[in-house]
């Protein structure tokens, strides 16, 4: 166990203050240590659950904090986000997918996500672009947010074969990816600069850091953020509980 652990497991397991270390004599001090620690050593399960508890407390914390950043962030992810929308537009629940086209995870539930959309007619499904695993992620993101210029259409194709890719994702392999979706390199590789796209990528970075995402792929559907990847029947048993809570309200 980890000496925070300890001292954290162990605040949580006093009953009441202690003064602090300055004002207690040494020798009284030692004496309390004693006491302590032959407490701890015949009731180490003490220290179990006092973890525990300061780990659901942390969690408590963590799930206010989204709470209050999917209301602060309603308009990017629920009413006119600036990423792409696909599946139904005027769907009931929502889905928000953060991704790295670079991430492993991404890619091998990049299949589940689509069969989840395309089996229910009622899911809006939103394109958070989030590069997290360096340049060339960022070339990508901003390549695929750039091919929309040229329809929106083209960034779905675009991005499936992004997705499907095998082998690494530089920026030759995307212009690559690019042609085989139809779209136009040279206008792409202008396009691809422009100063919106740079904007929108940014917001999504504000986004996942004031909803705690530690990394890709990531999700929110309806109200309910998901940190990590989950399996088909395990995605709609979520968006079935986001559309029984709307109805509910």
């Amino acid at each position: 166990m980890r000496l925070s652990q300890t001292i954290a497991a162990l605040a949580i397991a006093m009953p009441v203050a202690l003064p602090a270390a300055a004002e207690i004599p040494a020798e009284q001090r030692k004496s309390i240590e004693r006491v302590i620690e032959d407490y701890l050593m015949r009731n180490p399960e003490v220290i179990e659950r006092a973890i525990e508890a300061l780990e659901a407390k942390r969690e408590a914390a963590k799930e206010r904090a989204a709470v209050a950043a999917l209301e602060r962030y309603r308009r990017d992810l629920y009413e006119k986000p600036a990423s792409p929308v696909g599946g139904n537009p005027d769907g009931d629940v929502t889905v928000a997918e953060f991704f790295d086209y670079r991430c492993g995870v991404c890619r091998r539930v990049h299949p589940i996500v689509g069969k989840l959309v395309s089996s229910d007619g009622k899911i809006r499904r939103v394109y958070v672009e989030w590069p997290i695993l360096g340049p060339d992620s960022v070339f990508a993101a901003r390549a695929a947010l750039a091919a929309r210029h040229q329809g929106k259409d083209k960034y779905f194709r675009f991005h499936d074969l992004m997705m499907e890719a095998r082998g690494r994702l530089d920026q030759g392999k995307v212009l690559s990816l690019a042609e085989r979706a139809g779209l136009d390199r040279k206008r792409l590789e202008r396009d691809l600069g422009a100063p919106e796209i740079a904007r929108i990528i940014t917001r999504n970075y504000a986004i996942a850091d004031a909803l705690g995402l530690k990394g890709t792929p990531s999700f929110v559907i309806g109200k309910k953020v998901l940190r990590g990847a989950r399996d088909l029947a395990g995605m709609r048993r979520i968006v079935a509980e986001a559309r029984e809570a709307a109805r509910s309200r």
